[in-house]
């Protein structure tokens, strides 16, 4: 069957769809690559990719494809499902003998909730990889494992499958991207541009009570491609991709064991590319050192909190003090840190947040990212959340442009305070002399002055935006005190 393999339009400038560990539109425009999606279409000669959001594919495209497919495999997210249901009901309606298949966190978690709407044939469960291959190569879905679909009117799940071992088996998502993407309609504001992204591993063994992925996705089983899979692909990119200045090994965690990660900066050193990946804090200075020397640049590194309590609360395994050394070691070593924080996660408080924002300044990384926590279902913060009553039924977690708002609350702290949270915790950390003038310098380095100026805009519009609610959010509760 020919297969069209879909990160689907939906708010202006989203990207919270495949293989997006932020399921939302962040404040200044990026596009992460469909990883998970190139797997399977690699191994279909005659599928395609097309990552609607990066290539401002409309939905009136996107509808006009399906007369060219015989199967279409969508990744949802949670944020955008119903924009995404609305997608597949028009593509079926111009072309009524395809066949739709939803994949994604949200369809593996609750399948039953997917296959109401009648525009979906069956989803996939978990990795998708062989599944999807099976069944465009003609395998009935009764003798498929990880699909749900609907038969005689009832739902049907089949056991779930193993989780896939040999990495080195599946293929190289770069060719994908050669064939089917333009790999400079990519942008990670931290990241050097062009860059592209792969993965070195499937799962994390981190425990972390809010993370996605892990949880309903990957698994927390930690499976690795080999050391000479990795780095002939990354090879292979380099000569393929003029002009590409980075890669992003985009794994769960990269750097997870020690050993294995200085196994592989030994044998991408010769290559002399400048590479980026993410990272815990947990990474000690010898592992450190070994990336420096290998090419690498860049971390993306979740400290989460800067309260201890907090910490605990979300069982991420590190604590302040680590945090803190493992910084001071990147530092010295010149490697850059992007760091992610996050507000309203268990135990919340208006003095964690305090705390967190002194301990973000404290710190002092290049860049960070502040999101607003969101119990996603499948996640244990979301079981904690729905048996203390965090949750606000009907509230959106979205405004109408992908913005994360937030759809808990916890004691003391209402949804205009944690957006409040949000920006006064930007505001507090870039408009410091010492933070404006790094962002301002490195831009005129690299010769991103236009970038930097463009990526000034939107996340001034956004600030804006970010105001305005938390003032019509006071105003109504005000107006609701005074009885008007």
């Amino acid at each position: 069957m020919r297969t069209l393999f879909l990160n689907p339009p939906s708010f202006e400038g989203f990207d919270g769809g495949a293989s997006s560990r932020w399921p939302a539109t962040r404040e200044i425009e990026s596009y992460w690559y469909p990883v998970w999606l190139c797997y399977p279409a690699g191994m279909l000669p005659d599928s395609k990719v097309v990552d609607a959001p990066p290539h401002k594919i409309t939905i009136e495209q996107t509808v006009e494809m399906a007369k060219q497919f015989e199967l279409l495999v969508l990744f949802t997210s949670t944020p955008g499902f119903h924009v995404d249901v609305k997608m597949a009901e028009m593509m079926k309606d111009s072309n009524p003998k395809l066949k739709v298949c939803f994949v994604g966190p949200p369809v593996t978690v609750e399948p039953e909730k997917a296959l109401q709407h009648s525009a979906i044939d069956f989803v996939v469960r978990r990795e998708f990889d062989h599944q999807i291959v099976d069944f465009a190569n003609g395998k009935p879905l009764s003798e498929i494992p990880g699909v749900s679909y609907r038969r005689n009117g009832e739902f049907v799940h089949n056991p779930d499958a193993p989780y896939i071992e040999n990495l080195d088996a599946l293929p190289w998502v770069t060719k994908v991207y050669k064939r089917d993407l333009d790999f400079t309609r990519y942008n990670v504001p931290f990241l050097l541009n062009p860059a592209i992204a792969l993965y070195t591993s499937r799962g994390c063994p981190a425990m972390c009570t809010f993370c996605l992925w892990p949880q309903t996705h990957s698994g927390h089983r930690w499976r690795l491609r080999s050391v000479d899979d990795v780095v002939a692909e990354v090879a292979w990119a380099k000569e393929n991709f003029p002009g590409l200045k980075e890669i992003f090994f985009d794994d769960d965690t990269f750097n997870y064991k020690g050993a294995r990660t200085i196994e592989l900066c030994k044998k991408l050193a010769p290559l002399g590319v400048t590479w980026s990946c993410t990272s815990r804090v947990t990474t000690d200075y010898d592992t450190l050192s070994a990336m420096k020397d290998a090419g690498g640049r860049l971390m993306i590194v979740g400290y989460e909190s800067g309260d201890a309590q907090i910490l605990k609360n979300i069982k991420k395994g590190a604590t302040l003090d680590m945090a803190r050394r493992f910084t001071r070691d990147a530092h010295k070593l010149g490697l850059t840190i992007h760091a992610d924080f996050i507000v309203g996660l268990p135990g919340e408080s208006k003095q964690s947040i305090r705390n967190t924002i002194n301990f973000a300044k404290e710190l002092d990384c290049e860049t960070i990212q502040v999101s607003i926590a969101h119990p996603y279902p499948g996640t244990e913060f979301y079981d904690h959340a729905q048996k203390n009553g965090l949750i606000q039924l009907g509230v959106s977690m979205t405004d109408e442009g992908g913005h994360q708002l937030p759809n808990i609350i916890h004691p003391g702290l209402d949804r205009a305070e944690l957006v409040d949270a949000v920006q006064t915790f930007y505001d507090e950390y870039y408009y410091r002399p010492k933070a404006a003038f790094r962002v301002v310098s490195k831009a005129i380095m690299n010769g991103d002055v236009k970038r930097l100026y463009k990526e000034a805009r939107e996340y001034l519009s956004l600030r804006s935006k970010r105001k305005q609610f938390v003032a019509d959010q006071q105003a109504g509760r005000t107006a609701a005190v005074s009885g008007d």
